[in-house]
């Protein structure tokens, strides 16, 4: 029998505030014990999930996310050891034929928010798209490495950029914006049915436009207050953020559902303007007069989900 090929893609430990005495102005013990143990909590996993990885019957290699810069093939499985963010960026490098299993190697610990709630954020990974933790992580593995257990089909969204496809699909979001969060955006949008313009033109003065799939509807966008989808969803939610509205203006066509069949074609009227994809690492400048066209017509990845999602 053939041996597994899998890559563990890591987290880095720079991710950390740095806590030591000179290097941060950070002077409450309880917030450098609390950084100081986000660390060591991380770096346990990852030593956990390496070990556990050793016993198995597969070849593995360990590599730091942002040490990522090609598409990954020739494995069988991707491991990202972090959170929600790790697997985001792994999702970057990935086609529709590699699936991955996200481990959350620092989750939040309740009674800790509810401990240091009054003086600080003590929030940690939330890890929502991470099916393991050190907890079951050897039972996931080999659940996958023997079949027992199969991948969700998550939809991503294509991004286009005056007709010309960028190279990362966004599993998450997408947020359109002046590159001053202070400076007003400018920009009107439209729903395409079919590729030929169907829908309303809606002329926009606002703080951007944030458009979601189905994974990213219940992160940043149902903050905003957005709705939450059906994680297998493969339609889109766009929100235009902050509207400037006059009067009794209908604020309905701010607010709303992408299809399949359809697509989303944004003209953008500033003269600089910044589209990021997935949070802040990925982006793309765009400027006055450039169209942007965004749709679930991108491949599907593969994740193994918790249970409560899959």
């Amino acid at each position: 029998m053939t041996r597994k090929r899998l890559l563990l893609l890591l987290k880095p430990f720079d991710v950390f505030p740095k806590a030591k005495a000179g290097l941060s102005r950070v002077t409450n013990p309880k917030v450098l014990s609390y950084l100081d143990n986000r660390r060591k909590v991380h770096k346990d996993a990852i030593n956990f999930c390496q070990d556990i990885l050793q016993k198995k019957n597969v070849n593995w290699q360990p590599i730091l996310r942002s040490h990522l810069s090609q598409a990954i093939r020739d494995v069988d499985l991707v491991v990202t050891v972090g959170g929600d963010g790790t697997l985001l960026q792994a999702s970057h490098f990935l086609d529709d034929s590699v699936p991955v299993l996200g481990v959350n190697s620092d989750p939040t610990q309740a009674e800790e928010v509810e401990e240091f709630g009054p003086e600080f954020d003590a929030t940690r990974s939330i890890g929502y798209l991470c099916a393991a933790t050190v907890g079951n992580f050897e039972q996931m593995v080999d659940n996958i490495l023997e079949g027992k257990t199969d991948p969700s089909k998550l939809s991503r969204m294509s991004i286009c950029v005056n007709s010309k496809l960028l190279p990362k699909y966004a599993l998450n979001d997408v947020l359109i914006v002046h590159p001053s969060p202070a400076t007003v955006s400018r920009f009107s949008f439209r729903i395409k049915r079919d590729g030929h313009p169907g829908g309303h033109l809606v002329n926009c003065r606002s703080s951007g436009l944030r458009v979601s799939t189905a994974a990213g509807s219940t992160a940043a966008t149902l903050s905003a207050g957005g709705t939450p989808m059906p994680i297998l969803s493969k339609d889109l939610q766009y929100m235009v953020r902050e509207p400037i509205l006059h009067g009794a203006v209908n604020s309905s066509p701010l607010h709303g559902l992408v299809q399949p069949h359809e697509g989303l074609e944004i003209s953008w009227f500033c003269k600089e303007g910044l589209l990021f994809t997935d949070g802040s690492h990925v982006f793309h400048s765009i400027q006055h007069g450039d169209t942007i066209e965004l749709s679930s017509n991108a491949p599907i990845l593969k994740v193994f989900l918790p249970n409560h999602l899959s």
